[in-house]
Protein backbone atom coordinates (compact mmCIF):
# COMPACT_ATOMS: atom_id res chain seq x y z
CA UNK A 1 0.00 0.00 0.00
CA UNK A 2 1.31 3.42 -0.89
CA UNK A 3 1.39 5.80 2.05
CA UNK A 4 1.71 9.57 1.79
CA UNK A 5 5.29 10.75 2.46
CA UNK A 6 6.58 7.29 3.48
CA UNK A 7 9.52 5.51 1.89
CA UNK A 8 8.16 3.50 -0.99
CA UNK A 9 10.90 2.40 -3.39
CA UNK A 10 14.67 2.01 -3.57
CA UNK A 11 16.89 1.74 -6.65
CA UNK A 12 20.38 0.28 -6.89
CA UNK A 13 22.96 0.24 -9.63
CA UNK A 14 24.17 -3.09 -10.99
CA UNK A 15 26.95 -3.80 -13.46
CA UNK A 16 25.61 -7.32 -14.09
CA UNK A 17 21.83 -7.52 -13.78
CA UNK A 18 21.74 -11.27 -14.45
CA UNK A 19 24.22 -12.16 -11.69
CA UNK A 20 22.57 -9.74 -9.26
CA UNK A 21 19.12 -11.21 -9.95
CA UNK A 22 20.44 -14.78 -9.65
CA UNK A 23 22.04 -13.92 -6.30
CA UNK A 24 18.85 -12.49 -4.75
CA UNK A 25 16.74 -15.33 -6.15
CA UNK A 26 19.09 -17.91 -4.63
CA UNK A 27 19.87 -16.20 -1.30
CA UNK A 28 16.51 -14.58 -0.47
CA UNK A 29 13.95 -16.18 -2.86
CA UNK A 30 13.17 -12.86 -4.54
CA UNK A 31 11.37 -12.61 -7.87
CA UNK A 32 11.93 -9.95 -10.50
CA UNK A 33 10.13 -8.26 -13.36
CA UNK A 34 12.33 -6.99 -16.18
CA UNK A 35 11.64 -3.66 -17.86
CA UNK A 36 13.94 -3.87 -20.85
CA UNK A 37 17.60 -4.93 -20.81
CA UNK A 38 18.77 -2.28 -18.34
CA UNK A 39 16.23 -2.40 -15.49
CA UNK A 40 14.71 -5.06 -13.26
CA UNK A 41 12.30 -4.60 -10.35
CA UNK A 42 11.47 -6.53 -7.18
CA UNK A 43 8.45 -6.21 -4.88
CA UNK A 44 7.07 -7.72 -1.71
CA UNK A 45 10.46 -7.76 0.03
CA UNK A 46 9.74 -5.25 2.78
CA UNK A 47 10.49 -2.37 0.43
CA UNK A 48 9.91 -2.48 -3.33
CA UNK A 49 12.73 -1.49 -5.63
CA UNK A 50 14.85 -2.19 -8.63
CA UNK A 51 18.30 -2.43 -10.18
CA UNK A 52 19.44 -0.32 -13.11
CA UNK A 53 22.43 -0.98 -15.37
CA UNK A 54 25.47 1.00 -14.18
CA UNK A 55 29.14 0.46 -13.48
CA UNK A 56 28.78 2.08 -10.03
CA UNK A 57 27.90 0.33 -6.77
CA UNK A 58 26.55 1.30 -3.37
CA UNK A 59 29.00 1.10 -0.45
CA UNK A 60 29.17 2.62 3.00
CA UNK A 61 32.83 3.41 2.19
CA UNK A 62 31.65 6.02 -0.30
CA UNK A 63 28.85 7.34 1.91
CA UNK A 64 25.95 5.30 0.56
CA UNK A 65 22.98 4.33 2.68
CA UNK A 66 23.04 0.78 4.07
CA UNK A 67 19.95 -1.36 3.66
CA UNK A 68 19.73 -4.04 6.34
CA UNK A 69 17.88 -7.37 6.25
CA UNK A 70 16.55 -9.04 9.40
CA UNK A 71 17.15 -12.76 10.07
CA UNK A 72 15.88 -15.15 12.73
CA UNK A 73 18.98 -17.31 12.10
CA UNK A 74 22.00 -15.15 11.26
CA UNK A 75 24.44 -18.01 10.63
CA UNK A 76 22.02 -19.74 8.26
CA UNK A 77 21.49 -16.51 6.32
CA UNK A 78 25.26 -15.94 6.17
CA UNK A 79 25.70 -19.44 4.70
CA UNK A 80 23.02 -18.75 2.05
CA UNK A 81 24.63 -15.43 1.14
CA UNK A 82 28.03 -17.12 0.70
CA UNK A 83 26.71 -20.12 -1.24
CA UNK A 84 24.77 -17.78 -3.55
CA UNK A 85 27.87 -15.82 -4.54
CA UNK A 86 27.86 -13.00 -2.00
CA UNK A 87 31.12 -11.80 -0.45
CA UNK A 88 31.26 -11.31 3.30
CA UNK A 89 33.02 -7.99 3.90
CA UNK A 90 32.36 -7.77 7.66
CA UNK A 91 31.97 -11.09 9.48
CA UNK A 92 29.37 -11.45 12.24
CA UNK A 93 29.95 -8.91 15.00
CA UNK A 94 27.93 -7.73 17.97
CA UNK A 95 26.42 -4.30 18.44
CA UNK A 96 23.93 -2.96 21.00
CA UNK A 97 20.76 -4.91 20.29
CA UNK A 98 22.15 -7.90 18.42
CA UNK A 99 24.62 -9.19 15.86
CA UNK A 100 25.11 -8.53 12.16
CA UNK A 101 27.33 -9.02 9.13
CA UNK A 102 27.87 -7.05 5.91
CA UNK A 103 28.13 -8.48 2.40
CA UNK A 104 28.29 -7.43 -1.22
CA UNK A 105 26.25 -9.02 -3.97
CA UNK A 106 27.81 -9.79 -7.38
CA UNK A 107 27.49 -6.20 -8.65
CA UNK A 108 29.30 -4.87 -5.55
CA UNK A 109 26.38 -3.31 -3.66
CA UNK A 110 26.78 -3.54 0.12
CA UNK A 111 24.00 -4.83 2.37
CA UNK A 112 23.86 -6.04 5.97
CA UNK A 113 21.90 -8.67 7.86
CA UNK A 114 21.13 -8.38 11.56
CA UNK A 115 19.49 -10.48 14.23
CA UNK A 116 18.44 -10.03 17.81
CA UNK A 117 18.65 -13.80 18.35
CA UNK A 118 21.68 -15.41 19.99
CA UNK A 119 24.47 -16.45 17.66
Amino acid sequence: MNEHEKLNYVEFSANNLTETKDFFISAFSWSFEDFGPEYTAFSGEGLDGGFFKSEQSSSTNNGAALLVFYSNDLESTLAKVKSSGGKIIKPIFSFPGGHRFHFTEPSGNEFAVWSDASV
